[in-house]
Order: structure tokens, then C-alpha cells, then sequence
């Protein structure tokens, strides 16, 4: 359940339409298998606590904008991410997870133009890229998943903006189509900053890899296997285990373009934040960031182009699923 209104972020306060979901109680979110990095699961769905008090995150004495949707744990604002980004205040986010479109001509909806000069989307991701550093606290975590091209020129402004690198890592994606005369691209690239020393990193294991067909151990590990930690291996930064997003069950009919695993997103989450802290997503695409928050308990701001309905339906109906994981945490 959640709270809808009728006007966007580049409508200042107007009149607004509010009204609640149907009240009954809607369906448990489904899941292949319980999560064993489950935190503080979130109100979701089926709640009937009022929204979140947006007005938080921008300044005092400012005009704020009414969002499109909203739960106990998170509001979304439909429209550009530009136009909602100046107006929060500096310092009030804990971790930006951004996934930007890729300038490869794909078609998303009727408001974004997936096809301009390189020049001129450098020039836009620096843009969006400065105000979420902006926005982020002290200690804050900025993930940004995008193509190894582009995160190369945006990697090395972010450190010129005073951030501090700590992971490149490689999310592997097999399903990509060969490149003649190149090499075979199979992954995406998942940069990972912090603003300072981060505040906030919790380390995470993964289970010892087993043959799928007889169920036996992959490797041997020179002969230590027994030294292992018995929660299993330290998350590597290169992830071979995140599923594509193909079946029905993990998305919606409504968006045809790509979405991610909740599995990407529950490792961003655990990682970088603890139960009531704060994720920003400027693009939200199918709302993945969004519903991983929900579950566990985070807090979250947003802002979609095109799918903003889309997102808000995914929050509000709780009938897609989340991938199996298997990840631990190993620290507080």
C-alpha cells in the first residue's frame, strides 16, 4: 500500500489528489528461497503507516515538491532526476545507487533520448554525478553501474571531485553479443566510492561454489579447504553469481527495456548501509533499488523519466519476485 499524488517534481506545490490503495491486505512478495541477508524487513505493501515525511531532505523555508508515490519507507518523484536534485539539501543521503542509461540508442520511453553526442552525455553525467555527491553525507557510499567506457571518464571525475576509489567491480554479464575484431565484452562495470572514509561497509560472504549437476565442491583450495571461514568466502570484485533479469516473475510486462537482479542491489544495500538509513536512485527504471530498500528496511528517495507508474504498481502490488541469494553478512 501506498500514497499516489497528482503532480510531478516541476510542478511545485499544486493542488494535490491523494488516495490510498485498495485496503485490503495484498499478497507477500514471492521468493525462491528465503535471503539469508535479510535485515529488518520493511513495511511493504501492505501498509498502512502514513508516507515517509520527504519534506526532510530538502531545506527548510523551501518549497517542496509533492512526490508521485510514497511509502512509510520512501518517496518517488516522476521526472527528470535534474530537475529534483538541486533542490535537496547537501549532506542528507547515505548511499547513491545510479544506473544511467548507456547512450546506446535502446528505447526507454518517450522522454529519453538513449542517442546523443558523447560529448554531450559526459557533460550530462558529470552534471547528475555532482549533485548526488553533493547530497551524499560525510562517509556516504556512491555506487554507479554503467559501461566500462563511460565509467572510465566518470570514474576518474569522481576522483577529481574529491571522492575516494574503492572498488571496480565486474559484474559479469555472458549474454552480451561478440564485437568484431575486439574482445568478447562480458561484463558491466560497478564502480564504488565513498565520500571520506566510508561510515559504513559491512563485509559479506558468499558460499563455496558446488557443481550444479553433482553437487560437489568446484575447487579445493590447495588443500586448505578447511581453513575456510565456515560462513563462507569473502565477496570478490568480480561477480559472477548475479542473474539476468528474464522471467516474468522478476519484472514487469509494462517496462520492456533491462532491468537488474534484486541480487546486485541486496549486495549494495547490505554493504553500505545499515536498517533507517537513507538510498538515492536518480534513475529508477523498474524500481529494483526501491523494493530491495522496502525489504529491508532502508529508507529511499528516487526520481524516474518515463516508468514512474510502472515502479509505484511493483511497490504496491508485491507479485514479482526477488532472485535467490545466498550471501551472509559477517559484520554488524
Amino acid at each position: 500500500m501506498g500514497v499516489y499524488y497528482s503532480v510531478d517534481i516541476t510542478g511545485g506545490v499544486a493542488a494535490e489528489e491523494t488516495f490510498m490503495k485498495a485496503a485490503k491486505k495484498a499478497p507477500a512478495p514471492r521468493s525462491a528461497t528465503p535471503t539469508k541477508v535479510s535485515a529488518t524487513p520493511g513495511r511493504l505493501f501492505a501498509d498502512a503507516s502514513p508516507p515517509i515525511d520527504h519534506a526532510k531532505f530538502f531545506p527548510s523555508g523551501t518549497q517542496v515538491p509533492k512526490p508521485h508515490f510514497a511509502t512509510s519507507h520512501g518517496a518517488l518523484f516522476d521526472g527528470d532526476c535534474m530537475a529534483l536534485l538541486p533542490k535537496l539539501r547537501s549532506e542528507c543521503i547515505d548511499t547513491v545507487f545510479a544506473d544511467p542509461p548507456f547512450n546506446l540508442g535502446k528505447k526507454y520511453g518517450a522522454k529519453t533520448n538513449d542517442s546523443i553526442a558523447d560529448e554531450a552525455y559526459v557533460q550530462w553525467c558529470r552534471d547528475w554525478v555532482d549533485e548526488c555527491i553533493r547530497i551524499l553525507k560525510p562517509g556516504g557510499s556512491f555506487f554507479l553501474y554503467n559501461l566500462p567506457r563511460w565509467n572510465i571518464v566518470l570514474g576518474s571525475h569522481m576522483l577529481e571531485r574529491g571522492l575516494q576509489f574503492r572498488h571496480w567491480v565486474a559484474v559479469e554479464m555472458s549474454a552480451c553479443l561478440p564485437i568484431t575484431g575486439r574482445l568478447h565484452p562480458s561484463h558491466y562495470s560497478l564502480l564504488y566510492f565513498a565520500k571520506g572514509k566510508p561510515k559504513t561497509f559491512r563485509k559479506i560472504r558468499t558460499p563455496v561454489l558446488k557443481c550444479r549437476h553433482c553437487d560437489g565442491e568446484i575447487k579445493d583450495y590447495g588443500g586448505h579447504r578447511g581453513a575456510l571461514n565456515a560462513k563462507g568466502l569473502n565477496l570478490k570484485d568480480v561477480w559472477s553469481d548475479i542473474p539476468p533479469v528474464r522471467h516474468a516473475k522478476f519484472k514487469s510486462g509494462d517496462r520492456k527495456a533491462n532491468a537488474l537482479s534484486t541480487k546486485l542491489l541486496d549486495r549494495v544495500v547490505e554493504m553500505s548501509t545499515l536498517p533507517g538509513e537513507v538510498i538515492f536512485d536518480p534513475f529508477g527504471g523498474s524500481g529494483t533499488t526501491f523494493a530491495v530498500a522496502e525489504a529491508k528496511g532502508r529508507e529511499w528517495l528516487g526520481t524516474e523519466l518515463d516508468f514512474a507508474d510502472v515502479i509505484a504498481a511493483r511497490l504496491s502490488g508485491g507479485d514479482l519476485a526477488h532472485h535467490r541469494n545466498d550471501d551472509v553478512i559477517d559484520a554488524p
